[in-house]
């Protein structure tokens, strides 16, 4: 699994819809997170799949993902509302432990930060990752996965980094091949994760990923949106069945 995803401050003010893009090819406004070349790369491709375009992704002893740089404040925008589905689990995933730190689906958050402040072992850490990759990491990652036995709500610490936490939003077989809907306060959860108010959103990610497993899932993402208010669904949007929702807590 790649140790974060990468961004930079000076990007959109939104994070930009998969339904606003017809099927086939990538969306508008998205680029590839590849940052080992030498691990088989995750295929993702937009579908139309009951009635509007959702992302697809397949992985097969594989790890890539798609990212956008935004420059939002999580202050402002703090609710965070997306859907996703999976077809199974990563059987012998367990995100505790280094050599199965694979999910089928991830949504993955940068932030902004003063890096200066962080450990020297923090520093060297992404220095030497952008030397390898190419990217500029963010100051601090948070994602949302699926767990096959954490409890939800869980914060697991990346086994790559301490600025990378991992808070369990789905656990188990509850809900496998259906579209599940989460809300959650990204303000809350970054305080939880890491002691601190969080700088500015600065990269929105996807990720799934099945390279320390070697197993093969396949999963769909549909439209991430970062909202001023709590609400259930945006305008037009369509209702999840059956309806799963995380509270921000």
């Amino acid at each position: 699994m790649p140790a974060a995803t990468a961004a930079v401050a000076n990007g959109q003010d939104e994070v930009k819809l998969f339904s606003a893009n017809p099927a086939g090819g990538l969306p508008h406004g998205w680029e590839p997170l590849i940052l080992l070349r030498t691990k088989n790369q995750t295929h993702y491709k937009l579908v139309s799949k009951e009635d509007r375009t959702v992302l697809h992704a397949r992985a097969e002893k594989a790890s890539s993902g798609l990212m956008q740089k935004v420059d939002i404040d999580p202050a402002a925008n703090p609710w965070l509302h997306w859907q996703w589905k999976i077809a199974d689990l990563i059987h012998s995933a367990d995100n505790t432990h280094h050599a199965t730190e694979d999910s089928p689906v991830r949504i993955i958050l940068g932030f902004d930060g003063d890096k200066d402040t962080l450990p020297f072992a923090d520093q060297i850490l992404f220095e030497t990752a952008r030397v390898m990759t190419g990217y500029e990491f963010p100051y601090a990652t948070l994602m949302y996965i699926w767990e096959n036995k954490v409890p939800v709500g869980t914060i697991i610490r990346s086994n790559h980094s301490s600025r990378i936490k991992m808070m369990v939003a789905a656990r188990g077989k509850n809900g496998i091949g259906e579209w599940q809907t989460f809300t959650r306060n990204i303000v809350e959860d970054y305080e939880k994760a890491f002691g601190e108010k969080p700088g500015k959103l600065i990269g929105v990610g996807v990720l799934t990923d099945t390279d320390n497993t070697g197993e093969a899932v396949e999963a769909w993402y549909g439209d991430i949106r970062l909202m001023r208010e709590r609400g259930m669904l945006a305008a037009g949007e369509r209702k999840a069945s059956p309806l799963v929702v995380g509270q921000g807590e």
